[in-house]
């Protein structure tokens, strides 16, 4: 099974942003194409190796907290239905099941990192002290 370590979209999209996973493309004027890749990252750093399906997973795991949140608060997702795309979306082949389609909207810049497990210095506060981090 072959990898897709970036998008190499070959139509009419224009590249807005390439991410440490992601790669962002504008669609038109109020909605733009968020295509995850099956690149990895660790502090900051993209490695060599990639993860086969890794962007399609995210892209369901995304889809799945978008809609299941939407109640809650108004997001941007629109589809991951390869049918609703835009043509040179739906010509790409590669891009089915890693393709987010998204409103345009400001971006929050907050980035957060969740773990089963505590290791390092907050397993070490936590044995000290026997509390959670959290107030």
């Amino acid at each position: 099974m072959t990898t897709a370590t970036g998008s190499q979209m070959s139509v009419d999209l224009k590249l807005l942003k390439r991410g440490k996973v992601r790669d962002v493309y504008e669609v038109d004027d109020a909605s733009l194409l968020i295509v995850a890749t099956d690149r990895i990252s660790a502090f900051d750093c993209i490695l060599p190796t990639a993860i086969a399906r890794k962007g399609e997973v995210l892209t369901s795991l995304s889809k799945f907290w978008f809609e299941k949140l939407a109640h809650i608060v108004p997001n941007h997702f629109i589809t991951i239905d390869n049918e609703q795309m835009p043509e040179p979306v739906k010509r790409a082949p590669d891009l089915k099941g890693r393709s987010m389609l998204v409103s345009r909207a400001e971006v929050f810049p907050v980035e957060c990192v969740v773990r089963g497990y505590l290791v390092g210095s907050g397993w070490k506060d936590y044995l000290r002290t026997r509390r959670s981090l959290r107030p």
